[in-house]
């Protein structure tokens, strides 16, 4: 089966609100291999790999995230290969 990867910055309050660890329940759930990362400027960092279905569904739910999240943009971009196995946080 075909597999894609994707690069997706997360903004608005992201950080603080389990947005990392509740991004690999949902990825692990889904099939997806990647990470999800904080970054200095406020952001979250998704890289996710998997099946286009499921990389599709990851990227809606990014747009929701965990209840305590407020997400204002996901901006995704096609990369060409990310990781294999497992869904790390950093």
């Amino acid at each position: 089966m075909a597999r894609i990867c994707v690069r997706c910055l997360v903004s608005g309050r992201v950080q603080g609100v389990w947005f990392r660890d509740s991004t690999r329940r949902k990825a692990e759930e889904l099939g997806i291999t990647g990470s999800a990362a904080n970054l200095r400027d406020g952001r979250v960092e998704v890289i996710a790999c998997g099946e286009p279905v499921s990389v599709e569904r990851l990227k809606d739910w990014l747009w929701q995230g965990p209840p305590a999240a407020e997400v204002t943009s996901v901006d995704c971009e096609t990369i060409p290969e990310g990781p294999v196995a497992g869904f790390g946080i950093a």
